[in-house]
């Protein structure tokens, strides 16, 4: 009879250490959810804007390109507030203000969003596809469907004049 109780409470303490072990894995995966989402809610995060991160334990390295510098410490601000998070990284850059990047952000959004394949691309709350413009060169990045889709939108960007390269980063989504 002993043995069975000393078998039952090693099998118990087992899945305990078990389920104490996954709980940083489970953990992490709500910290990066969490992050996501706040960073999505930002209100003034929009389509020329690209935010990433990295969580590492309680620490998240931001990264990414903004085009205002309020959006990058706004950023930094509601991901500090995370319970979990005990530090914050923030290496977002804040991009240059010009006359020349503004105008090739609009023209890059039109040619891009306003192609018959990407314009439901624009209605979401949060484009998925980002158009960063910095000194005239342009960097896609985000998610888009398929491999057709990544491939017109860079077609459709490099199309833009005045745009002196175009890198598209955009990921194709995985099938499911």
């Amino acid at each position: 009879m002993k043995l069975r109780n000393i078998a039952v409470l090693t099998a118990a303490l087992l899945f305990s250490c078990s389920v104490l072990a996954a709980q940083p894995a489970r953990d992490l995966g709500r910290l990066e959810r969490l992050v996501r989402h706040e960073l999505v809610m930002l209100p003034y995060y929009g389509v020329f804007d690209n935010l990433t991160f990295k969580v590492e334990g309680s620490k998240v390295t931001l990264m990414g390109q903004v085009t205002r510098p309020t959006l990058k410490s706004d950023a930094e601000g509601v991901v500090k507030r995370i319970e979990g998070i005990e530090k914050v990284d923030n290496r977002i850059e804040v991009l240059p203000v010009s006359q020349n990047d503004e105008r090739l952000r609009v023209a890059v959004y039109r040619a891009v969003y306003g192609h018959a394949a990407l314009n439901r691309y624009s209605f979401m709350a949060v484009p998925s596809i980002h158009i960063i413009v910095k000194n005239g060169n342009v960097t896609l990045e985000g998610v888009v469907a398929n491999e057709s889709d990544k491939n017109i939108a860079g077609v459709q960007a490099n199309g833009v004049s005045g745009v002196f390269s175009v890198t598209n980063n955009l990921r194709v989504e995985k099938d499911k």
